[in-house]
């Protein structure tokens, strides 16, 4: 099963080494504060809570996909089984990675890929981003990065179809970073995973108790 695993994770690496090898293509202006709609989660874990502003506005496709799975309950239960260093930057560096990885019982069809060229919802730390294999694969597996990862954005410039393409950020963390962090520190299998995961898989994984959304009136 780790195959298919390293298949969808092995771009987040090499995205993430593009960022500290390449000058990163502009990334588009952020959006003011509160000018766009958005909808605000908490992801329970064993470790604590992470809350994220997810962007319906501005990556509805992706958005409405990752708030299925919390309001179908097909998240809960599932873990965060990833923690990705990397050793250059700010640190802690790198990526949490949890979801479905691919349980028939859990996992939706894919979605279009939605890029941050046109979203405008880019990789600044905290980022949610969708884990997948070719771009328009994205189901139920995403990611949280620690540091700002432009690496991961989509390069409409580039020939590599892949940097050109990105990854679709649809959020970003605005508390319990500390959690994020906790889990990223947490032990590792060093046999464990394949090619790109090797050595990344959590030993145990970190439980997603479960997701819920904030109703509006308290967000």
């Amino acid at each position: 099963m780790f195959t298919r695993f390293a298949l969808l994770a092995a771009p987040f690496a090499l995205a993430a080494a593009a960022s500290a090898q390449d000058d990163p293509a502009p990334a588009p202006p952020p959006a003011p504060a509160g000018t766009h709609e958005t909808a605000l989660v908490v992801i329970e874990t064993e470790l604590g809570d992470i809350t994220a502003r997810i962007e319906t506005e501005r990556a509805p496709v992706t958005a409405a996909n990752f708030l299925r799975y919390v309001d179908e309950g097909r998240f809960d239960g599932t873990v965060f089984y990833r923690a990705m260093p990397l050793e250059w930057g700010e640190q802690p560096n790198g990526l949490i990675q949890a979801g479905t990885q691919h349980d028939p019982e859990r996992v939706l069809p894919p979605i279009a890929h939605e890029p941050t060229s046109e979203t405008g919802v880019t990789h600044v730390r905290g980022a949610l981003s969708m884990a997948r294999n070719a771009p328009g694969t994205a189901t139920g597996d995403f990611s949280i990065v620690l540091q700002e990862q432009p690496g991961m954005d989509a390069d409409p410039a580039s020939d590599d179809p892949e940097l050109r393409a990105g990854y679709a950020a649809f959020g970003r963390v605005v508390e319990g970073m500390d959690v994020v962090e906790a889990i990223h520190a947490a032990p590792t299998d060093p046999d464990a995973g394949e090619g790109w995961m090797k050595g990344q898989m959590l030993d145990p994984p970190i439980e997603i108790v479960k997701i819920r959304r904030v109703p509006a009136d308290e967000s």
